[in-house]
């Protein structure tokens, strides 16, 4: 998947905010919608990031390739 890669919590959140003030979100303090992307964590990578949308480059730059570990599950 293409997306962005963040070592700590705190660069992932201000990446969202980012994107969230380029789309001008929230509309309103009770919006249900708040921000146009977010972040997630990575257990098994140590790593937050955020998955591409069309668009989001004008915001945060040309996406990277990220390769998750998965885990094993069993059955």
């Amino acid at each position: 998947m293409l997306g962005y890669i963040y070592n700590n919590e705190n660069v992932a959140i201000e990446a969202r905010q980012l994107a969230a003030n380029y789309k001008g979100l929230p509309l309103s303090p009770n919006d249900v919608t708040q921000y146009w992307v977010n972040y997630n964590y990575s257990e098994l990578d140590l790593f937050y990031y955020i998955e591409y949308v069309e668009g989001l480059e004008f915001v945060l730059g040309s996406p990277v390739e990220i390769v998750l570990t998965l885990p094993d599950v069993l059955i």
